[in-house]
């Protein structure tokens, strides 16, 4: 007999399913979520599906407004300024102390591949998940759990901050090269200049997400 799934379980999995949604980008900032739709899709009861919210909610990634439902939370200017303060204390300090044969340069690798691959298909939104997947092999480098599951939990904060942007080409396209380049410093044993390169490439990224914050906000 197969053993029942604990509510508990069932609602960290369902969770986590949110989570990725929002992290591939196919749950955009300010989407209104169907409790109907979604219990439907995920097959799971209402009650289940409310105690998913309350999680997310509590997590940042989804905001409940009464009377008018639950909607996928809009970063705001400060929670993009420490997003970008935490991605700087992890990612470089991971490049810092990498060693060229690491197995997830491997992983950095295949998502280069992988983001020319949907560049040359105009399919930026893809572009940006390998992007992503590129930034998560950077923080297994450290060969920390607990810094990769911090990282995890700021990924799908990060892909609402980057739905702000109406022109995802503007934003992701440009650094197809700049993830090729650290991944070449990284495999030429220059780990302290890919750390420096990383450092000036967060900067970059935070200005163009700030200021799409900013025209987000004025329109």
């Amino acid at each position: 007999m197969q053993k029942k799934t604990s509510p508990q379980i069932l609602c960290q999995k369902i969770a986590d399913i949110i989570r990725q949604k929002i992290t591939i980008g196919e749950l955009p900032p300010g989407e209104r979520l169907s409790e109907a739709t979604l219990s439907e899709q995920l097959e799971i009861s209402r009650n289940t599906l409310r105690e998913v919210f309350r999680i997310l909610t509590q997590e940042g990634l989804l905001t409940y407004k009464p009377n008018r439902g639950v909607f996928v939370s809009v970063p705001d200017m400060a929670s993009i300024m420490d997003i970008y303060r935490v991605r700087r204390l992890i990612e470089c300090d991971a490049l810092r102390h990498a060693y060229p044969m690491h197995p997830a340069i491997s992983r950095m690798q295949d998502n280069v591949n992988q983001a020319k691959m949907f560049q040359q298909q105009k399919d930026w939104n893809s572009v940006g998940t390998c992007n992503m997947h590129f930034h998560t092999a950077i923080v297994e480098l450290s060969d920390s759990p607990r810094l990769f599951k911090q990282y995890q939990l700021i990924l799908a904060e990060l892909r609402l901050a980057f739905g702000l942007l109406n022109d995802p080409q503007l934003l992701h396209a440009p650094y197809i090269e700049k993830n090729e380049h650290i991944l070449t410093l990284l495999m030429n044993g220059k780990a302290q200049e890919a750390a420096i390169e990383m450092e000036s490439y967060l900067e970059i990224s935070e200005r163009t997400v700030l200021a799409a914050f900013s025209r987000h906000n004025i329109c």
